[in-house]
């Protein structure tokens, strides 16, 4: 199969601090996550597709702030291919109730659609969903990280569906993790169930770029 970003093609990666990835401080423009390593990757193997790369990841969003950002740091640059990862924040203040931050499963199912339309309305832009994922494997036991896992699935839920509906590609990092941590520990990818370590964003990098058949 062909690789399906095209010459010249303008790349966008937009979502929280998993996509930004210091991109707005020590690591401007692109930041030293997947998105970087997609970038160089696809760079190294296709140097005279001669692609643009933007990310607008910025850390703590939900999809309400994508929401309310998205003509400027995604309309504004029509794009020819938009990747969107968002939801831990979201479902993380959900289940601690922060006043005037929480993202129901309900308004992330009513916001998200919402962004894609503009999409598809105001840009020729194609999509990448990626599903939202935690580092444990702890299902089960009624700690804090099963309850993120139980509720974190309603969230992915709505992504694979619109994955589905908007024709997407659709990038399943928390399932690949999974499969993952029955092999090595989480520290091996992520300090913490969150944010990855160089590892686990080169391992979201190569699954990324082959849903794009790179």
């Amino acid at each position: 199969m062909a690789f399906a970003i095209k010459p010249k093609s303008t790349v966008l990666f937009t979502g929280d601090s998993i996509t930004d990835a210091g991109r707005r401080a020590e690591n401007f423009p692109y930041g030293h996550g997947y998105m970087r390593m997609c970038m160089d990757l696809i760079t190294a193997r296709y140097p005279g597709h001669a692609l643009k790369f933007i990310n607008t990841g910025i850390s703590g969003h939900t999809v309400r702030d994508l929401h309310n950002r998205w003509t400027d740091d995604v309309i504004r640059y029509q794009p020819d291919w938009v990747s969107i990862m968002i939801g831990i924040n979201d479902v993380s203040r959900w289940m601690n109730k922060v006043e005037g931050q929480s993202v129901s499963p309900e308004e992330y199912a009513d916001l998200y659609p919402k962004i894609l339309d503009r999409v598809k309305k105001e840009t020729k832009a194609q999509l990448v969903l990626i599903e939202p994922f935690y580092m444990s494997i702890d299902h089960e036991s009624g700690s804090y990280r099963s309850n993120v896992i139980t509720q974190l699935a309603k969230y992915q839920k709505t992504a694979a569906k619109l994955a589905k509906q908007y024709n997407a590609r659709y990038v399943r990092f928390h399932e690949m993790f999974q499969k993952l941590l029955k092999i090595h520990p989480a520290d091996r990818f992520c300090p913490e169930p969150v944010h990855p370590n160089a590892t686990g964003h080169l391992t979201m990098a190569h699954e990324w770029l082959k849903v794009m058949e790179w």
